[in-house]
């Protein structure tokens, strides 16, 4: 298809497309003429998941290219999965540059669930967060840690679940980006939800 068909199948202008060219978010279609390329349903794919990206998650360019980038070259499943998780969720925020981090809660959790024992930005992130929480005289006891990792355990099996589907690798990135994104705050509200359900049970007389 040409640029104006592609445009119009995707709901993206031509600029917004040739700037995607330009920054390399989209590979190059294949040359017809001097001035005019031929695009596949790939580019179509790939359109779709750049929009998702922006509009639903809130990626930058710089983002959603180090992504599109490590998409094109290839790279394992769990790799790309790990880059997805540590942009989307943004694990990389943490502090967590100096290398891994280790706590005995975060390390007494993963025994308990029978996680992997192996780095992650997620592992450091988690750990990362401990150590603020115990800073600040907030207990992190075993019973919390036992609670929240059985319910979020479930959760995530079903999350990553859904992830083993898709053969293409733009759909792939799509449904874990936007699903862990969308996932994350359904959490959220849930926990909210039922915190302000319980704190009604409890004062709501007093």
């Amino acid at each position: 298809m040409q640029l104006k068909e592609l445009s119009e199948r995707t709901g993206v202008p031509p600029a917004s497309i040739k700037f995607y060219l330009r920054e390399g978010l989209l590979p190059p279609g294949q040359a017809v003429t001097a001035t005019r390329a031929r695009y596949s349903p790939q580019h179509a794919s790939r359109l779709e998941l750049i929009q998702a990206l922006r509009r639903v998650v809130g990626l930058n360019i710089a983002q959603i290219r180090k992504l599109t980038r490590l998409a094109d070259d290839g790279v394992p499943r769990l790799e790309l999965l790990a880059a997805v998780q540590r942009t989307v969720l943004r694990l990389d925020e943490v502090g967590t540059e100096h290398g891994d981090i280790r706590t005995p809660a975060g390390d007494a959790v993963v025994r308990l669930r029978n996680w992997p024992d192996a780095p992650s930005d997620a592992r450091n992130a988690l750990n990362a967060h401990v150590t603020l929480m115990e800073n600040l005289n907030i207990p992190v006891t075993a019973e919390l840690l036992d609670a929240y990792s059985k319910a979020l355990d479930a959760i995530a099996d079903l999350d990553i679940a859904a992830t083993t589907a898709p053969g293409d690798v733009n759909r792939l990135i799509m449904t874990a980006a936007v699903g862990m994104h969308l996932h994350s705050q359904l959490v959220l509200k849930l926990l909210a939800l039922a915190q302000a359900s319980h704190a009604i049970r409890r004062y709501k007389d007093a």
